[in-house]
């Protein structure tokens, strides 16, 4: 895809740009797989008074897996953990699939697959550290925020120029919709009528 397919309805230059042999990989895609803490999140752990885990999650990469939603392209959360307000937030989001307080991603991520009707091929996966490894090896897209674990950046086939939990995840994101032809209609649908 060419960047004039990217960018702004006006025709102008466009925001965004990726390598065409990273958005040919990405293609094809129709569940994306989220880790965590390290993604989602910036990977800081943080405990209330009474011993209860704080999350601090960033707009951007809301609204980004809303708009995979609106794609047709499902986002699937994984993750080793599991918390109230974790759940508070992927329901707020919409994400209704998402395994949750387990290490072992891969099988988890295969029954998804199988519910959704869906198989590994069509799969891309965004994850930091090692027990995300195993899922980004099996993925057909595998991507890492800037801040990951050494050896989730080695598997990736894209590098997020932005940190997890500071819009790394959204960086997959619109990735996934310029890959799939879906990110001029959604800008193009929030932009409105021109004036």
């Amino acid at each position: 895809m060419s960047p004039e397919n990217v960018g702004p309805p006006s025709g102008g230059r466009a925001a965004l740009t990726w390598p065409p042999e990273v958005l040919l990989r990405a293609q094809g895609i129709r569940v994306a797989f989220f880790d965590v803490d390290g993604v989602l999140t910036d990977g800081g752990l943080y405990y209330g008074e009474g011993g209860e885990a704080l999350k601090r999650f960033h707009t951007l990469d809301g609204h980004g897996l809303k708009l995979l939603a609106r794609a047709g392209i499902t986002p699937a959360v994984i993750s080793g953990r599991d918390s109230p307000a974790l759940r508070a937030r992927l329901a707020a989001l919409g994400v209704t699939h998402l395994r949750l307080g387990t290490e072992d991603k891969v099988p988890a991520a295969q029954a998804l697959l199988h519910e959704l009707g869906a198989d590994w091929t069509q799969a891309a996966a965004i994850g930091d550290d090692w027990p995300d490894l195993p899922l980004l090896r099996h993925a057909a897209f595998a991507c890492a925020p800037a801040n990951a674990h050494a050896e989730a950046r080695a598997l990736a086939g894209y590098v997020t120029v932005l940190a997890g939990g500071a819009g790394a995840a959204r960086e997959f994101c619109d990735l996934l919709l310029v890959a799939g032809g879906h990110y001029r209609r959604l800008l193009e649908q929030h932009l409105g009528p021109a004036p």
